[in-house]
């Protein structure tokens, strides 16, 4: 018996390939970027709320701290739409006393997922997002160096092509693995991969230190920033005296086994 094939099928079998493979790329691509939401098994820890802010975050009681509780960051207007968002402009901070008003999730973490999003009302706007209280991911707007814009601080070049600009939201999106530690010495230093407005802008990036002092964070004052200890973090966020805006801020925790981040 003799088949005849159909000289369609290679080009219906292509055009289903690209439509499939599309359809998978399109739902990666989703995972990232301003506006993604939090999976079901993810912790929301912020939602535009003043009771969410009050029962999941403190101010960071560090060498500088000069606040007084309640928290004085404000529940502002979402100036792009609906929704409230949070405002890093802390009295107490005013000149950019950092460390004098941050504030520091109540919960700590090892290895996790993060996604958080931010706008800078104006020019020059500056704040920080730091990775288990230490390891600060810079949000300064106008710096294109290795202090500047999405940089890992001090250790990286910043992925400033990525900044969507002033008056416009950006998100990053994390995967990040503690250090390890055999002995009480660190075997392996931290490391993360992530996102920048849905480029990838570092890829299994390794952290060696803690930058900027005792006032920064969690080590910051051992060795320099480079007598990192074996214990977990909160998510800190950086007041700096301007208003730079928060949302949609959640963290899905890991266990990741080997240094791999990429995602």
């Amino acid at each position: 018996m003799k088949y005849s094939i159909n000289p369609l099928l290679p080009f219906r079998f292509f055009l289903f390939l690209s439509v499939f493979c599309s359809g998978i790329l399109l739902r990666a691509e989703a995972q990232v970027g301003v506006g993604t939401k939090a999976p079901k098994d993810a912790e929301v820890l912020f939602d535009g709320s003043r009771k969410m802010l009050d029962s999941k975050w403190i101010y960071w009681e560090g060498p500088r701290f000069a606040a007084t509780p309640p928290i004085k960051w404000t529940i502002e207007k979402d100036p792009t739409g609906k929704g409230t968002v949070l405002n890093t402009n802390d009295p107490t901070a005013k000149g950019g006393i950092y460390g004098s008003a941050d504030i520091v999730t109540k919960q700590q973490f090892r290895d996790f997922r993060l996604h958080i999003e931010f706008y800078i009302v104006k020019p020059g706007g500056n704040s920080g997002v730091y990775l288990q209280n230490r390891y600060e991911i810079q949000v300064l707007d106008g710096d294109t160096t290795s202090h500047g814009m999405a940089a890992v601080i001090n250790e990286t070049p910043s992925p400033y092509y990525a900044y969507n600009g002033v008056g416009k939201w950006n998100a990053y999106d994390i995967v990040f693995r503690a250090a390890r530690f055999k002995d009480g010495k660190r075997t392996e230093k931290a490391m993360l991969t992530m996102y920048f407005n849905g480029k990838k802008v570092h890829k299994n990036q390794g952290i060696n230190q803690v930058w900027g002092g005792k006032n920064s964070g969690i080590d910051g004052g051992n060795d320099g920033g480079k007598g990192i200890t074996d214990t977990p973090g909160g998510l800190k966020l950086q007041a700096e005296g301007h208003d730079v805006y928060y949302r949609n801020i959640w963290i899905k925790e890991l266990d990741l086994k080997t240094a791999e981040t990429d995602f």
